[in-house]
């Protein structure tokens, strides 16, 4: 593996962070510190706790999601992007460095950002409510296996977006709802029985449920389901990229 190039892609990707710190750092940490405040306050006054947890500490981990899938889709899909869209994406395919060089260097710099920021977020969660992490391997080790799964998802936005609209168009409506609607701020075991049935369809569920079983040992669903799930997308992600870079499909046109 040329760790060279892989490492000059990586860095330049995350100089753009430290160029960016309040998009990339600071808007998210603040916008979820609202999410506490508004939630944590106005709901958590009426649903005292969920599970035996307190509503405030319930939804740390849903918050965590919410923010680290917007934000791995959004980096990675905007970091291949800006190539395709200046036209230096043809330095790159030209240059002495292979599809899963290209890929490493990329979505790995966009994983590191949003691992930063949930870590970010964990601390900042600590102001507004006590938590505890029974298994905070795990917790790590989800945080980083979604971090990587949805940059993955991001990456393949980029390489399939031909404008800026359409780089927006699956994180705001598509993987936002979906996590709003997973089980972010509630139990689903709180919906009508054939609700849960429907919900289970949405598959952030199963993420959000396997981050919260590593804080606190209680999930919605089975803890093997919701590490399959993200293994699951983790290889449709690479399979579809792997056949872009093959083809060539929107990037040799």
């Amino acid at each position: 593996m040329n760790l060279h190039g892989v490492k000059a892609i990586y860095l330049f990707e995350l100089a753009r962070t430290w160029r960016t710190l309040m998009q990339s750092i600071a808007s998210p940490v603040l916008s979820t510190s609202l999410y506490f405040i508004v939630f944590g306050s106005a709901i958590g006054s009426r649903i005292v706790e969920i599970d035996g947890i307190s509503y405030g500490a319930f939804i740390i981990p849903g918050l965590i999601m919410l923010t680290i899938l917007t934000e791995s889709t959004s980096n990675a899909s905007f970091g291949i992007y800006m190539p395709k869209f200046t036209g230096t994406i043809y330095e790159i395919l030209s240059a002495p460095v292979s599809t899963l060089e290209i890929v490493v260097g990329y979505v790995g710099a966009a994983a590191t950002k949003s691992v930063i920021l949930g870590v970010i977020i964990l601390i900042t969660a600590r102001l507004f409510v006590d938590y505890s992490i029974e298994h905070p391997l795990w917790m790590f080790g989800f945080l980083v296996l979604t971090c990587l799964t949805f940059s993955l998802l991001g990456f393949l936005i980029g390489l399939w977006a031909n404008s800026f609209e359409q780089l927006q168009i699956i994180p705001m409506m598509v993987i936002a709802p979906l996590t709003f609607l997973g089980g972010t701020f509630y139990s689903i075991n709180m919906l009508p029985e054939l609700w849960q049935k429907v919900t289970l369809l949405n598959p952030v569920v199963y993420l959000v449920s396997g981050f919260r079983w590593s804080f606190y040992g209680n999930a919605d669903v089975h803890l093997g389901i919701s590490l399959g799930m993200i293994l699951l997308f983790m290889l449709i992600f690479i399979s579809i990229i792997t056949w872009i870079f093959k083809t060539g499909y929107k990037l040799k046109s």
